[in-house]
């Protein structure tokens, strides 16, 4: 499996968190993000996105079909985000649109072994 952690872009400091929604700055980093992600995205690629607004917003600069996962919530653990991927069993590519700081502990975790905080 070829697993890609994407955390959203940079999102607006507003209320309610789940409704943030991207800056400005955040809408061109989500598309310069997309357009270097889809030259090398395999088409049958399979990816999640956090139901969170800012994370559907980043998503969407994909133009591809999603699928959106409560796992991958703003207060998603490891365990959740990994059993949301099926990691390792899955073979194929599996891109997740999340939050920090759960991706940071995924990576840490999947490359060292155990969780770290990576911000």
């Amino acid at each position: 499996m070829d697993l890609i952690l994407w955390r959203h872009a940079e999102a607006l400091e507003t209320v309610p968190d789940a409704s943030r929604k991207l800056s400005e700055r955040g809408e061109r980093q989500a598309k310069q993000m997309a357009q270097w992600l889809l030259s090398r995205l395999p088409k049958d690629a399979r990816i999640l996105v956090s139901p969170a607004r800012r994370c559907q917003q980043t998503a969407q600069a994909l133009g591809l079909d999603f699928e959106t996962s409560r796992a991958l919530n703003t207060d998603a653990s490891v365990a959740d985000l990994i059993a949301a991927t099926e990691w390792p069993t899955v073979s194929g590519t599996v891109v997740v649109v999340g939050h920090q700081p759960a991706l940071g502990r995924v990576a840490a975790l999947l490359l060292a072994g155990q969780e770290a905080e990576w911000t």
